[in-house]
This record gives C-alpha cells, structure tokens and sequence, in this order.
C-alpha cells in the first residue's frame, strides 16, 4: 500500500515511536494505556498501520504529550524527509 509509505504516514509513525520512547514506555505499555493489543502499537511504529486523526489524540495524550505539539512535529519531519 503506498498510503503507509508516504512521507506523512512514516512521519506520523516516526513522531509517536519518539515520544512513546521517551516517556520510557515499551509498545505493551503503550497498548495497556490505549485498552488496545500490544500489535496496534507495533503495526504503527513499523509502517503497517495508518493512525487516523482521532487516534493520533487519543495516543498523543495517552503518551502525556499536546497533540498539537507532536503533529507539529510530525509536518517538520516530513518536510524533512
């Protein structure tokens, strides 16, 4: 699927990986706090799974982060890559 290899979808997957490492969490963490099996966090993180917008927050505050923040990170990254 190309959607899941392009420079936004492999930005946002790159910008929650980020954060979700450094708040020191594994994936499993990650999926405990989401309510949701541990391979939806691995599907994103390795490019397989799109994130819609809705979840994109739902991740982002789960992680203790402003979604606003980490989406302006995720257009830097892609500008970048």
């Amino acid at each position: 699927m190309k959607s899941l290899r392009s420079s936004a979808a492999r930005a946002v997957a790159n910008v929650l990986a980020r954060a979700r490492k450094q708040k020191k969490l594994s994936q499993r963490d990650l999926a405990a706090l989401l309510k949701r099996p541990h391979s939806v966090v691995g599907m994103i993180e390795s490019h397989q799974r799109q994130v819609s917008v809705p979840e994109f927050i739902v991740i982002a505050e789960a992680l203790g982060a402003d979604p606003g923040e980490l989406f302006r990170q995720v257009l830097r990254e892609r500008s970048l890559g």
